[in-house]
């Protein structure tokens, strides 16, 4: 296996729970480790950018409103095969249908309200990463030796 870093973010209603040290916990215990770590407040051009993928989807102004409805905590997490593992400790999008145990399952509201965003493939790691990371490199050979 390889050692990745993928993108974490802890959204608004879980910086607004209380649950930040719990959630970076529920990655420190499957092997993640939060290599870059900042909380900030995004603002709408920094969310439109983010979510700019979903731009012509029915639900991307509600994600915007959302994700600058508050603080965030923004996150590197370095580890063997970082994407998948984060994945599955964040669980399915819908609290509804994640797997019990999961950071989804544990602290999200609902399907809009779910706590965290996690990159879903390697390459978008590396774009998800240099955009709010743009210092941290997505290979951890290319970090060591800079």
């Amino acid at each position: 296996m390889a050692i990745e870093r993928t993108l974490s973010i802890i959204k608004p209603d879980g910086v607004e729970k209380g649950v930040i040290g719990k959630v970076i916990a529920k990655f420190e215990e499957v092997g993640l480790k939060p290599i870059a770590v900042r909380m900030t407040q995004l603002s709408k051009a920094d969310a439109e950018g983010f979510y700019a993928v979903h731009k012509a989807r029915p639900f991307f102004g509600d994600l915007v409103k959302f994700m600058t409805s508050g603080p965030v905590v923004l996150m590197v997490l370095e580890g063997e095969s970082a994407v998948a593992k984060n994945r599955e400790v964040m669980g399915a999008t819908d609290p509804a249908k994640a797997a019990d145990g999961t950071i989804r399952k544990l602290f999200a509201t609902n399907i809009e309200k779910n706590t965290v965003h996690g990159s879903d493939s390697l390459e978008n790691a590396a774009i998800e990463v240099a955009y709010f990371f743009p210092q941290v490199a997505i290979h951890p050979y290319e970090w060591k030796k800079a």
